[in-house]
C-alpha cells in the first residue's frame, strides 16, 4: 500500500483526479447500488485500486477547511448535523437536498420511504431499525453476545483510555456481508480514531468511493466527525483533551472510481498526460 502525504486536501484531491485520468483501469461490475448494470454502457467505470493518502487536518478554521476541500455546501454541513444528532433517522431529511438527490430517491425501498441503510442508523444503532419500533424504550439491538455500541461509546472509550487502539466506529455491519438482501450496502467500512502524542488522528476505510459525487464530501464529513469527537472529549476532560490537536486524516479506498462518462470532464481539469 503506497501512502502519500500531502500538505493540503486540495493537493490530495487533485492527485487522485490525475491518477484517475492517467492510471485508472476499466472495471465492469454486474451490479451498481444493488442494480443490474451488465447491459448499461452508461454505468461503465474506471478505477484506481487500493488508493491511500494522508493529510494533516491542523488547527484550521472550518471555513479554511471548506475552501481547501470544496465540499457540497451547505448540504454537507446540514447532513453532518443530521448524522450526529443522536437519532437513527431513515431516510432523514437532508438526503433530499443532496445535489444528486433525484438519483438517490430511486434507491428508496417501496413505497419510497426508507433506504437500506443510513449513516444515522450506523452511528446510532442501539435503537435503529426494528428496535426503534419496539414500544419498550429500553429495547436495544444485540450483537452475538453483547449490545451494540454507538458513536457516543467511542467518545466515552477515548475519554477513559486516551491511547486505546479500539476506538473504531463501523459503518459496515454484518447484515451487509454478502449483500444477501440484494440492495445497497455502505461504501464506508468505518472510522478508526486514535490519539498519539497530543494529536487525534482519524483513519477512514472505504471499500468504494466515487470521485465525482462523493469524494470531497466524504473527506469533509469525516474531518467534521473527528473535530466533533474532539469537542466532546474536551467537554469531558478539558485538562487533557484541551491540549490535544486534530491530527492526520488518512483515507484507504479499495476502489477509487468514476464513470467513464465522467472522464471527459476530468481530462479537461487534470489533463490527459
Amino acid at each position: 500500500m503506497n501512502l502519500k502525504i500531502f500538505n493540503l486536501f486540495k493537493h490530495a484531491i487533485d492527485d487522485t483526479g490525475r491518477k484517475l485520468v492517467v492510471l485508472s483501469h476499466s472495471v465492469k461490475a454486474k451490479k451498481w447500488q444493488g442494480r443490474n448494470i451488465e447491459n448499461d454502457p452508461s454505468k461503465e467505470m474506471v478505477e484506481i485500486f487500493n488508493h491511500s493518502f494522508s493529510v494533516p487536518i491542523g488547527n484550521h478554521s472550518l471555513k479554511r477547511l471548506q475552501y481547501d476541500i470544496n465540499p457540497n455546501l451547505p448540504w454537507a454541513d446540514d447532513h453532518f448535523l443530521e448524522r450526529v444528532d443522536g437519532f437513527p433517522m431513515n431516510p432523514g431529511k437532508q438526503w433530499a437536498n443532496w445535489p444528486y438527490a433525484k438519483s438517490a430517491d430511486t434507491f428508496r425501498d417501496e413505497p419510497g420511504q426508507r433506504f437500506t441503510h443510513t449513516y444515522m442508523e450506523r452511528y446510532w444503532p442501539k435503537i435503529a431499525g426494528k428496535a426503534g419500533l419496539d414500544p419498550d424504550p429500553m429495547k436495544h439491538n444485540q450483537g452475538i453476545w453483547y449490545e451494540y455500541g454507538d458513536l457516543n461509546d467511542v467518545v466515552v472509550l477515548l475519554s477513559e483510555e486516551p491511547n486505546t487502539r479500539q476506538a473504531f466506529l463501523p459503518v459496515w455491519f454484518p447484515e451487509d456481508t454478502g449483500a444477501i438482501h440484494g440492495g445497497r450496502v455502505p461504501c464506508s467500512i468505518g472510522y478508526h480514531f486514535i490519539h498519539r502524542n497530543g494529536y487525534l488522528h482519524v483513519n477512514y476505510w472505504l471499500r468504494s468511493c466515487d470521485f465525482v459525487r462523493h469524494f470531497r464530501d466524504d473527506i469533509y464529513l469525516t474531518i467534521r466527525l473527528n473535530l466533533w469527537i474532539l469537542d466532546r472529549l474536551r467537554e469531558l476532560d478539558s485538562d487533557f483533551w484541551g491540549k490535544v490537536k486534530p491530527g492526520y486524516y488518512t483515507q484507504h479506498t479499495t476502489s477509487m472510481h468514476c464513470f467513464k462518462s465522467d472522464l471527459f470532464h476530468l481530462k479537461k481539469v487534470y489533463g490527459d498526460k
